[in-house]
């Protein structure tokens, strides 16, 4: 099997451990994710942790051979990255930033708090054609394995990028039209009643307490329609629902 020659003097002889947030790299945990990894992002690929069992291993040894990235067989490190009894694979990839389109649509998550729930929007995202995703900070961490896991290889597919501030985001997509999820927004958001806009921002608070009430004075505020009987809808579900009217203006 080839080396890989980017990192065979250096990172690539690194003891690889249970990830931590601050570490330099992350794990795709799973066979479907490391293959969306290695199509995606092959640039970022340390390299690929295979289980002596696993059933597919000459396609994904080609795949590696393709992009001269290092494949290995090791049992025992994929038990101790992975918290499932059943990982016969991993692929070992570096961190890494983008930019975002200013000609895309975005979507903008301010503080997200739940690992499982911004693998899920990312999912929903690359499903409905918006491949730009802002999240303000503090938020979960969308390189953490939960989140890749729930992302099912969506991170790979898009542009990410974290400000330290919902100004920050502002100040550099000012050509964007702003569209605030709101429990008390002004306008309701229907099918028929969409805003007709190319280049928008669909801007959702976090799962625990939303976006405060000095969002209502960016772009349009909107509420998505609801029965009295539930407090809020789950920010994944308002999400899927904002992203897929939208985009099916």
């Amino acid at each position: 099997m080839k080396t890989n020659k980017k990192h065979a003097g250096g990172k690539e002889k690194q003891q690889i451990k249970p990830y931590k947030k601050d570490a330099e790299y992350s794990y795709t945990l799973g066979a479907f994710p490391t293959f969306e990894l290695l199509k995606a992002r092959p640039e970022v690929v340390r390299k690929v942790l295979v289980h002596s069992s696993f059933t597919d291993a000459e396609k994904l040894k080609s795949i590696c051979s393709e992009q001269n990235i290092t494949i290995e067989v090791n049992d025992k490190l994929l038990k101790r990255i992975s918290d499932k009894e059943n990982c016969y694979v991993a692929g070992v990839f570096e961190k890494y930033s983008d930019k975002l389109r200013t000609d895309r649509p975005h979507i903008v998550l301010v503080n997200p708090s739940n690992m499982g729930n911004l693998g899920t929007i990312l999912r929903t995202a690359v499903g409905f054609g918006i491949y730009d995703i802002a999240i303000i900070l503090p938020g979960a961490d969308i390189f953490h394995p939960k989140t890749v896991r729930a992302s099912m290889g969506a991170l790979f597919r898009l542009n990410h990028h974290r400000y330290s501030s919902f100004e920050e985001y502002q100040k550099e997509f000012k050509e964007h039209e702003f569209f605030t999820f709101m429990l008390n927004g002004k306008k309701t958001l229907t099918i028929k009643d969409c805003p007709k806009s190319k280049l928008f921002s669909l801007i959702f608070g976090n799962e625990a307490t939303g976006l405060d009430d000095s969002f209502l004075d960016v772009g349009t505020s909107v509420i998505i329609p609801q029965s009295p009987d539930v407090d809020s809808l789950n920010l994944t579900i308002a999400v899927g629902i904002g992203a897929y009217i939208f985009t099916n203006q």
